[in-house]
């Protein structure tokens, strides 16, 4: 088993600092570094079996390819392509935003 690493694109590290900033203003600093660690485990999760997230939202923004992986005990969803070296992490989401309008705010492909 080959094990790929997570490269976030920049508007998923800014996603996990929004969320974080987010816990920590709400005066949660337990949830905020939960919120971390649940993003590693997510991350080690689909470096190594990156065929597992679901491909659910992949036709609606048009994006061949693209899986989602939701972190454990969090609202959140994991937006990724699996690249021949590596894992592009598009976005860091939480599950009741409307996640066909995030194109519009990525990196572009």
């Amino acid at each position: 088993m080959s094990v790929k690493p997570g490269v976030p694109r920049e508007q998923a590290q800014r996603d996990v600092l929004d969320a974080v900033g987010f816990y920590l203003a709400e005066g949660a600093e337990s949830a905020a570094l939960g919120f971390i660690d649940a993003l590693q485990q997510a991350y080690a999760h689909i470096s190594r079996h990156p065929a597992t997230g679901s491909p659910r939202y992949a036709h609606a923004v048009n994006l061949p390819g693209l899986r989602h992986w939701h972190l454990p005990h969090y609202p959140h969803l994991v937006f990724y392509v699996e690249r021949a070296d590596h894992i592009d992490v598009w976005r860091i989401l939480h599950g009741q935003r409307d996640i066909s309008a995030w194109m519009q705010e990525s990196d572009g492909p």
